[in-house]
């Protein structure tokens, strides 16, 4: 795991959609502190700063110092706002982190050694279930990701939850089962193939059998053909 970001705030003075309004035309961020059993802390972060640590990855599962005065609180952002237009961040919710705090994060997922998966070396193609798996963890123990290894894998393998390694003190929220996170599925244009060759052995007949259309006309023709004899 490592630091999202470290940030310098002041604490807020005044609460409200004005005083926000406000603290944005200023190039300021309107964010909260709560948590670990202690009064809700209204604060306004840099934009700048707080924007580029967003978009910088992990955002949601790592932590971030902010210092307050001459406080520096240990915090895990919990949620965030963004102007549906302009895409512009407008308020940041954050969990402050003690020593005893558990929380629930979604982990990214990343596959490893594709090179060595027989499956993959065929045209296999990796269809991934599940991007991140959500697990309850202390706070300061947050994996920064998990790793699957795809050595030796073959199409038709199923990737589950059980072929990740938790660290200690880490357990997936879906305890009932062991849950699908990415399958080595079978190559479109092999699926084709194998369609075309089960479709064609249907319809082909069978080695001495003659098509039911084919019966029914060449019986209309000798009908005909009796017809007109008796006729003439």
């Amino acid at each position: 795991m490592h630091q999202t970001f470290e940030v310098k705030a002041e604490k807020r003075e005044k609460v409200g959609k004005g005083a926000a309004r406000a603290l944005r035309r200023n190039a300021m961020i309107p964010a909260v502190i709560y948590g670990d059993n202690k009064d809700p802390l209204p604060i306004a972060l840099p934009y700048k700063e707080t924007f580029l640590a967003l978009h910088a990855g992990g955002f949601m599962t790592n932590l971030a110092t902010i210092t307050v005065g001459k406080e520096k609180i240990k915090v895990l952002p919990r949620d965030y706002q963004l102007d549906p237009v302009r895409d512009f961040l407008e308020h940041v919710d954050f969990l402050r982190v003690g020593e005893k705090t558990r929380v629930t994060v979604e982990i990214p997922v990343h596959f490893e050694n594709e090179e060595e998966s027989p499956g993959l070396e065929r045209g296999g193609v990796l269809n991934v279930v599940r991007h991140a798996v959500e697990v309850e963890c202390s706070a300061n123990s947050i994996p920064e990701y998990f790793t699957i290894d795809l050595t030796g894998t073959e199409i038709g393998d199923t990737l589950a939850s059980s072929s990740i390694t938790l660290p200690d003190d880490v357990k997936f929220t879906i305890t009932d089962r062991d849950f699908a996170i990415a399958t080595i599925a079978t190559p479109a244009a092999l699926r084709s193939e194998e369609e075309e060759g089960e479709i064609s052995e249907e319809e082909a007949p069978e080695d001495g059998e003659v098509e039911e259309t084919e019966v029914t006309e060449q019986h209309a023709q000798t009908v005909e053909g009796e017809t007109k004899a008796n006729e003439e």
